[in-house]
């Protein structure tokens, strides 16, 4: 299959970056990181969580935050909920756009949400029907798809199998997370192609950490396969905070880069994206993690 000339980005940095942060921002300041990243041209913008706020303290205050932020035609703000509870919250905020979430590997989803895969995937059914009654579409996320901390590798057909259960109950894309990021382009290569088996590339999405660098690798090689759609994080923020030594996503700004370079369409605007980046990492104290952005930083020679 050939490369695709437009890639859809999804920006998790809202929400998976910004759950991995020891600091808190303020809400007002989270308002208007969303509304930034909303100005440089991504379509899609992971806005929050509707956890419990003992669980993700960074995210307690997904409310206030979901309904101010500005919401321009045309663009997504996905939430993520993990149960019937979280879409009540999701739905009293205004989602319209959900994303629910299991795990490729069995001891993982015990260490990350006290339950097992079934369980998870009982948990998805039943936010279902309460998602399509309100016209509600709905993301699913797999984690550990390349490996896990506790289990190591993951079988390919488990992924596919999982991948293949969240389609048929209704979700309109599946996003494959490298959680810790020890995937390197072959195997991701071989675990997207599993699930192609059961479902076309454009219900799929490539999500890649990037603990050994091998993210923007992971994503050239299922570029390949005609995935379109990949999740990113400005200036690479987050992680996994179940997942000990688990570095952050793929950063976006060097994801729009390395489109560009391949004359792969994005709809971004890479210079008011370096500014968001920017943005978020004075915000948070500390120096940039993208190399694009730790290129354009660095004194002239």
């Amino acid at each position: 299959m050939s490369i695709p000339s437009q890639v859809n980005i999804v920006e998790v940095g809202p929400r998976d970056g910004l759950q991995n942060e020891a600091q808190i921002l303020n809400t007002a300041l989270k308002i208007d990181f969303i509304n930034r990243l909303a100005a440089t041209g991504l379509k899609t913008i992971e806005a929050t969580s509707f956890v419990a706020a003992n669980w993700i303290p960074q995210l307690a205050d997904a409310s206030e935050v979901f309904k101010a932020i500005d919401k321009p035609s045309g663009i997504t703000f996905p939430v993520l909920v993990p149960n019937e509870q979280g879409l009540e919250k999701a739905l009293a905020a205004g989602a319209t756009t959900i994303a629910v979430f299991t795990t490729a590997s069995e001891t993982f989803s015990q260490k990350n949400t006290n339950c097992s895969v079934a369980e998870s995937m009982a948990r998805i059914k039943k936010i279902m029907p309460l998602a399509h009654q309100n016209n509600i579409a709905v993301r699913g996320y797999i984690s550990c798809t390349l490996g896990c901390p506790y289990e190591g590798e993951i079988a390919y057909a488990k992924t596919a199998n999982i991948a293949e259960q969240l389609y048929d109950l209704g979700c309109y894309q599946i996003s494959l997370g490298d959680t810790i990021g020890v995937g390197t382009p072959l195997k991701a290569k071989r675990m997207i192609e599993a699930v192609l088996e059961k479902l076309s590339p454009g219900v799929v999405a490539g999500h890649f950490h990037d603990t050994y660098g091998q993210a923007l690798a992971n994503i050239y090689a299922t570029l390949e396969l005609g995935i379109s759609t990949f999740d990113s994080s400005i200036a690479g923020l987050g992680g996994c905070p179940y997942a000990t030594g688990a570095a952050g996503n793929v950063a976006t700004e060097d994801l729009v880069y390395m489109l560009q370079g391949m004359q792969i369409n994005t709809g971004i605007d890479l210079n008011a994206l370096l500014a968001v980046s920017k943005f978020i990492t004075d915000a948070l104290g500390r120096n940039p993690i993208s190399k694009v952005a730790q290129a354009l930083n660095a004194p002239a020679l």
